[in-house]
């Protein structure tokens, strides 16, 4: 033990490392090329049916992450569960969640619409996690909900008068929701660490092995190589699924995941913007302010109290 200093006990300092100079850029780039893969999904969706979009989309991911997995030589998960527990992360991100959105594109909902319904799920994962871990739910939590829920009634509303959406499009989103929800506390439970390179090799093959059958048997694959098509494809495989996905598991590594948390909001109004820019999908003033109230409750439910210090 170190002495004492003359004026009283002496205090041990901890220097932490410095973080690298990316990571404070790491979540706007995140946001942004997360926002455009809804805009690049319905520009895809025009030249490709959406089971056939997602095949394609998955091969590529598989084949790119196999080859990083033949050359960096992971360490694989120890134990038979592990496998499975990746798998049935992978699976309902995969075809639930992106697979019900892409589906509810197809049906004429819009691409900040989707955005919107998306963004409540750090909420319902807020609300749900306790259940399994016995938490108490804080009136915050609640009234972050009901904030968001009302200004997505206003969005849903407003824009209904310029293109309504269909109900089953809403349900699509709606279930697709459920997805990412049930595979996030699926991770929160039973997740371990892995090598980003094989969690990704496992969980966008059994996307690929989920949307196969469903492409099969419910649509006739249809593709158009359009310039737009395949610079969509290009944007969805490189940008979502490689950067985007690999940004946040290295802010995660790194201890920056509240940046994320705090940025999700922006997701829709940026969607939205997005769209408006690139498939002119019109959003009427009110539905502006809709988003608006829904981002402020979503960030209010999520958002993390300040810790004050001695």
């Amino acid at each position: 033990m170190a002495p004492d200093s003359p004026s009283g006990p002496r205090v041990s300092r901890v220097i932490s490392a410095p973080r690298p100079g990316w990571l404070a850029l790491a979540p706007v780039i995140f946001l942004l090329l997360w926002s455009g893969g809804y805009v690049f999904a319905k520009i895809g969706l025009r030249d490709a049916t959406p089971m056939a979009l997602l095949c394609l989309r998955y091969g590529v991911v598989v084949i790119l992450m196999a080859a990083l997995f033949a050359l960096m030589r992971p360490a694989l998960p120890r134990r038979p569960a592990d496998w499975g527990h990746l798998a049935f992360v992978g699976f309902p991100i995969q075809v639930v969640y992106f697979g019900l959105s892409y589906l509810a594109f197809s049906s004429g909902v819009s691409a900040g619409t989707v955005a919107l319904i998306m963004s409540l799920q750090p909420i319902l994962v807020a609300l749900i996690a306790p259940l399994w871990t016995r938490e108490r739910v804080g009136a915050r939590r609640w009234l972050g909900l009901f904030i968001a829920l009302a200004g997505t009634v206003v969005v849903i509303i407003s824009r209904s008068a310029l293109a309504p959406p269909s109900w089953s499009g809403l349900l699509l989103t709606t279930l697709g929701l459920f997805g990412m929800t049930a595979a996030t506390l699926w991770e929160k439970r039973f997740g371990r660490p892995h090598h980003p390179v094989t969690a990704n090799l496992v969980g966008y093959a059994a996307g690929l092995l989920g949307v196969l059958p469903m492409m099969l048997a419910f649509e006739t694959p249809a593709v158009h190589w359009s310039a737009s098509f395949i610079g969509a494809l290009a944007y969805l495989v490189v940008g979502n699924s490689l950067i985007a996905l690999g940004l946040l598991l290295a802010m995660v590594r790194a201890g920056a995941v509240s940046r994320v948390s705090a940025l999700l909001f922006l997701v829709p109004p940026m969607a939205a913007l997005f769209a408006w820019m690139a498939l002119d999908e019109a959003m009427p003033p009110a539905a502006w302010l809709g988003l608006a109230i829904a981002g402020a409750g979503v960030y209010v439910a999520t958002r993390e109290p300040r810790t004050t210090r001695p």
